[in-house]
């Protein structure tokens, strides 16, 4: 059935997977550089963390699919910060180990669903949290603060480099 109905996909002629100019390609690639050498570059001046390997997922959105409602600012601040919480929270109810991650992961799948703001690198922050037994600062500092420049980042970036694709689509 499934074979069935990518065949039809592909004789309407809807591809599945979105293609890309070497253009967009290209500024994809530069603004996800920018802004994780930015955040870490303001990491090592102000001290604070501001780098996790979520957010380098999150700046694959960002910038590689913009228009991805996965991508959009309510989905990133609020979905990376749900998992920030669930993560403090399952490590201090729960302690560590494979099945409070898997229960801090699954529980930022059913929040990020019910609070419509479901963004898949937050699952990623779910894991590292309950992995380095995240305390409440880890919803600051790298979470919050992190979340918030990358967007703000790829919103100038969209709007100053000429022929980036356009960033946000909507606000929340």
């Amino acid at each position: 059935m499934l074979q069935t109905w990518l065949v039809e996909q592909r004789r309407r002629g809807r591809a599945y997977q979105p293609r890309f100019r070497r253009r967009q390609r290209s500024l994809s690639w530069l603004g996800a550089l920018l802004a994780l050498t930015l955040l870490g570059l303001l990491s090592a001046w102000s001290g604070m963390v501001l780098l996790a390997a979520p957010l380098g997922a999150s700046s694959v959105l960002l910038f590689g699919y913009p228009a991805s409602p996965l991508a959009q600012p309510r989905n990133i601040v609020l979905g990376n910060l749900v998992g920030a919480l669930v993560s403090v929270a399952a490590v201090a109810w729960l302690g560590q180990g494979p099945l409070v991650i898997a229960l801090a992961v699954g529980l930022t799948v059913l929040l990020g669903q019910q609070l419509r703001c479901l963004h898949p690198p937050a699952g990623g922050l779910a894991f590292l949290g309950v992995a380095l037994g995240a305390t409440p600062l880890f919803v600051l500092t790298p979470v919050l603060s992190g979340s918030l420049l990358l967007v703000l980042i790829a919103a100038a970036f969209s709007r100053w480099v000429k022929g980036a694709l356009p960033y946000p689509h909507h606000w929340l």
